[in-house]
């Protein structure tokens, strides 16, 4: 198969092994799960469970508030001991809205729904299951799959594109899935195609995992080729070909445009990880309680991929992996180029969770910064075709719309441009800042014309009923002057008879 050329990228050093040479392993049940309400894009779930009521493993604790949402579930028995505020694995470091589990070690499953037959299960069924299993986008995004699979609905689908990538260095979590459950992800596979009626799949994996590529090619050989239409094709091993649009660019040849979904050119992708969790929800009837993440990094002890249960804390799961070996400069969660920094180690895995860094400073420090020295490799690098440097110069001066107005919403934050800066000047922070700044500036404006609506409306409202008082006043005005007149009418009426009696009396 043909293999399109994309724009940019960089080539880091992969520092996949050792850790993609071990077999996952179970990470275990820790004492406590923090489990947060809002671990995707979109609305958070809400509680349906209560402090003190025990729940069973695989039971619902939070349930989806609207189309764009997902429910959480309890990924062990045990006593939910707490309902409230807790840290959140976001680069904020805020806390958000967390159901904390104790664990009683027993692993109570709870009823499960029947499991579903793909081939004589209707689309909105197979559609419902996904969605009341609570999976996500595994890959990062944390989309809500289900709404994935209904855009065949209002768009000509002709595509599905399977995101084995995984092209961030030291991540190897995707790999180790695809080696070890290539049969499945395969299932899974022919559940969306079946879900959605595309009529192909592609399984894109970078070529420098030709175990995983094996394993897939080895599952597609022995299954029923009739009915699952796959292929799997090897990309370059070069960041971000991960990339949503970039992949789908470099396997079909046609590029997503800006602002656009890949679903408005014919195509769907889910992650690997994302189609394994729809096989075990759709064949076992099992909600996305965990998932493997991957360890790794100079300070980490023993590198590898682990199977973790959803709110599991950072600090318990690196523990359970034997702690640090050294001193870590810093601890990302995901990858070293867009990972972010983890501010406090309580922090729960979440569904999008897929690794921890332990990196040391000869892995972290770049060299003293530099003016730029208007090299333009950022600009060849950039695999959106943007304009880094002039980027970042525009928001150094605060003129944040004018970085817009060149690409700054463009920009996928991927971090090549900031990775091959000679002048090692963080361009990636400069974006993250405009546009979160450029975000509350939309956010302020939008309560600014909120409250000059309110009180405009306000206004109008106080001006109609002044003028309905004045309306009244005037007509009351008018009742006492008719009646006014009315009891002039009736004396003089009087008067006349009287006088015209008095009248008739002298005469």
């Amino acid at each position: 198969m043909k293999i399109f050329p994309i724009r940019g990228g960089v080539h880091p050093d992969e520092h996949k092994k050792p850790a993609s040479e071990r077999p996952v392993r179970e990470a275990g049940i820790p004492a406590l799960l923090h489990i947060p309400l809002l671990q995707h894009i979109g609305k958070p779930a809400i509680p349906v469970v209560e402090v003190g009521e025990p729940v069973t493993k695989g039971q619902i604790i939070g349930k989806a508030d609207g189309f764009v949402s997902a429910p959480v579930h309890a990924p062990t028995s045990g006593v939910i001991s707490s309902i409230g505020d807790f840290i959140a694995p976001h680069p904020s470091g805020l806390a958000g809205l967390t159901i904390t589990l104790e664990t009683d070690g027993k692993e109570t499953w709870c009823e499960l729904p029947p499991p579903l037959d793909p081939e004589t299960t209707d689309p909105e069924t197979l559609a419902r299951r996904v969605r009341e299993s609570g999976i996500v986008g595994m890959g990062g995004a944390a989309f809500p799959s289900s709404v994935k699979l209904s855009l065949g609905a209002d768009h000509q689908l002709h595509t599905l594109v399977i995101n084995g990538a995984e092209c961030e260095p030291y991540l190897t979590a995707d790999d180790r899935l695809m080696r070890e459950q290539a049969v499945d992800i395969l299932d899974g596979i022919g559940i969306v195609l079946r879900t959605t009626g595309i009529p192909r799949a592609i399984i894109a994996v970078e070529d420098n995992k030709p175990e995983a590529t094996k394993a897939l090619q080895k599952a597609i050989a022995t299954g029923n080729s009739n009915e699952v239409v796959v292929e799997v094709v090897n990309v370059p091993a070069r960041y971000p070909m991960g990339s949503e649009k970039h992949l789908i660019q470099a396997v079909t040849g046609i590029e997503t445009p800006a602002r656009k979904l890949p679903a408005d050119i014919g195509v769907l992708m889910h992650n690997v990880a994302t189609i394994f969790a729809i096989h075990e929800a759709v064949r076992f009837g099992r909600p996305l309680i965990s998932r493997i993440v991957t360890l790794s990094g100079g300070a980490m002890a023993s590198p590898g991929n682990l199977r973790v249960l959803i709110g599991t804390s950072i600090a318990d799961l690196i523990a359970s992996s034997g702690g640090y070996s050294g001193e870590a400069e810093i601890t990302l969660l995901g990858g070293p180029m867009m990972g972010v920094p983890l501010h406090d180690p309580r922090a729960p895995v979440i569904k999008g969770t897929n690794g921890i860094l332990a990196l040391t400073r000869e892995e972290t420090h770049p060299g003293a910064r530099l003016p730029c020295i208007r090299c333009a490799a950022c600009v060849t690098a950039c695999p959106c075709g943007l304009q880094p440097q002039e980027m970042s110069f525009r928001i150094s001066r605060d003129k944040l719309d004018a970085a817009a107005d060149i690409g700054l919403n463009d920009c996928i934050l991927c971090g090549a441009c900031a990775y091959v800066c000679p002048s090692h000047i963080p361009l990636v922070q400069y974006f993250n800042y405009a546009r979160g700044a450029l975000a509350e500036a939309r956010r302020m404006k939008a309560h600014q014309d909120k409250m000059k609506a309110l009180a405009e409306q306000h206004e109008q409202r106080l001006a109609r009923i002044e003028a309905e008082k004045q309306a009244a006043r005037e007509a009351r005005k008018a009742r006492m002057a008719e009646k006014r007149a009315k009891a002039a009418a009736a004396k003089e009426k009087a008067e006349k008879a009287a006088k015209e009696k008095e009248e008739q009396g002298v005469k």
